[in-house]
């Protein structure tokens, strides 16, 4: 099954009888491709699967296949028809990699996908973290991007973009019909660029800028809460190449400040490689302990089980307490469903995404990559979560403001107006304890008062109107809200602190 060994990557070869047919030497490919990626766009990050390998090279695969399959020696006479007969010269790269698209496709898998040299190498980038974007994670959905999660401290999280949120246009252009690298591709650039992004929200649709930022190597962050009570409070933002060190030696400061307990917040962790994560649920779990199972299509679920050779020996055994919510998938899944189902761990939060599946990626010589679902990953007791996630122990989700749109349009918050931008900036006042009637999205007389007295009470030019100034300071101030009433972080304290 999977191990972290070179992987031996098969080359493509264009089905065509009159060109050659040698198989050249697959070319041989460095790296750990056990891992769940979830395309992270950073853009960054972007959630796909669980990666595997596979000892059969393709060309084996399809030269097999093409001994013994109708439907590929159909494939292979319309290859040859349009290749030899269509009325203008054809491009043959072009044709096969159309034809790959087209059977990837057909498979109806967002997470199954065929990426030309470009989008090979964001990807590649993705795992090691070097990458400039926005900072979120995404998915495919119909025929738009989903944002998953957005990572703590980027672009996308300041700005307020949330899990759920649907971006359907990148610079005022629709990315309908796009795939989930080209769009990630058009909101990546240099730092200090400027994307526009085109989301909707609940139906609703708003506009945001975002400057694109260097996303954060770092993926561990730590420090010690609760007063006497010594807290240890670890958030862990993806699962990258050194995030399993990160942790470890989050976990080793946090011990010699004399932590007691440990909280670790998995929130918003959309995950990566599950390299990592197996090596950082060891930790926690006694060995020979179940941390996750994988099931291919026509054999039993192989366990992966804790013990020296992810954690090198290093235990953990404060009690500790885990959050979870939405944006909490693939490989934040498989470590938090690891501690809950064999050591006994609590979670607190709300429901995860319900990553569950496992990818294989195939890279051929002209650079680019195929990964296709091949198998699922089950929790420790065998429970398929795909689409489903975890459920949380301890159940605190977010106050209902905490999901409003992000209000970017000064000229639809005018008096006398009616709009949805003006509901949700009534949700926003109402939120901060200013607007006492019901959101209508009219700015009338009651509006009015309202935001005086929001101006009054932030100490802002008292108008009744609203200016970029008042704005700006209403999104902060809410945020901030949200932070200070941060329901599963308490809970979890509370949880601690018995």
């Amino acid at each position: 099954m999977a191990k972290e060994t070179k992987e031996t990557a098969p080359e493509q070869q264009p089905v065509n009888p009159h060109l050659k047919s040698k198989a050249k030497r697959p070319k041989r490919r460095v790296g750990l491709w056990t891992y769940i990626i979830s395309i992270v766009v950073a853009l960054g990050i972007g959630i796909g699967g669980t990666y595997w390998l596979i000892g059969r090279s393709v060309n084996q695969q399809l030269a097999n296949m093409q001994q013994t399959s109708t439907a590929m020696k159909k494939i292979q006479s319309v290859y040859a028809t349009i290749s030899q007969n269509y009325y203008q010269p054809v491009n043959e790269n072009k044709l096969a990699n159309g034809a790959i698209n087209g059977m990837v496709n057909s498979l109806g898998d967002k997470f199954s996908e065929y990426m030309d040299k470009s989008e090979t190498e964001s990807l590649n980038d993705t795992i090691d973290s070097s990458f400039s974007g926005i900072g979120a994670q995404v998915q495919k959905s119909g025929s738009y991007i989903q944002i998953i999660s957005p990572i703590a401290g980027t672009p996308a999280k300041k700005v307020g973009l949330k899990p759920k949120d649907i971006i359907k246009k990148v610079n005022g252009k629709s990315i309908a019909g796009k795939t989930l690298t080209q769009a990630v591709n058009l909101m990546r650039g240099k730092v200090g660029t400027t994307v526009k992004l085109t989301v909707e929200r609940a139906g609703k649709p708003f506009t945001v800028s975002l400057k694109r930022a260097k996303i954060p190597v770092t993926t561990v962050d730590y420090k010690l809460v609760g007063g006497k009570k010594k807290i240890g409070y670890i958030t862990v933002s993806t699962f990258s190449t050194n995030t399993a060190k990160e942790f470890k030696t989050a976990l080793k400061a946090l011990d010699k400040k004399g932590a007691k307990k440990l909280v670790i917040d998995m929130r918003g962790n959309p995950g990566g490689l599950m390299t990592a994560a197996l090596k950082m649920a060891s930790m926690f779990l006694k060995n020979g302990k179940t941390i996750m199972q994988v099931q291919a299509r026509d054999g039993q679920a192989e366990k992966y089980v804790a013990g020296k050779k992810y954690d090198g020996g290093y235990k953990e055994t404060k009690p500790t307490t885990v959050l979870i919510d939405g944006g909490s998938a693939s490989a934040a899944e498989i470590f938090s469903a690891a501690l809950h189902q064999s050591a006994g761990v609590k979670l607190v939060g709300s429901q995860s995404y319900g990553k569950g599946t496992v990818q294989t990626v195939s890279t051929f010589s002209d650079k680019t990559e195929m990964k296709i679902t091949v198998a699922k990953w089950l929790t420790p007791n065998g429970t398929w979560i795909n689409k489903k996630g975890l459920t949380p122990t301890v159940k605190a989700n977010e106050p209902s403001y905490a999901s409003l749109t992000v209000l970017s349009k000064v000229s639809d918050l005018q008096a006398g107006q009616v709009n949805d931008n003006i509901k949700t900036l009534q949700q926003y006042l109402k939120a901060m304890g200013d607007f006492k009637g019901r959101a209508n999205g009219y700015f009338g007389a009651s509006t009015t008062q309202a935001l005086k007295h929001y101006q009054k009470k932030a100490k802002l030019t008292v108008t009744g109107k609203v200016d970029k100034k008042t704005l700006t300071k209403l999104e902060v101030q809410l945020a901030q809200k949200i932070s200070d009433h941060d329901r599963a972080y308490n809970a979890a304290m509370k949880l601690m602190s018995k």
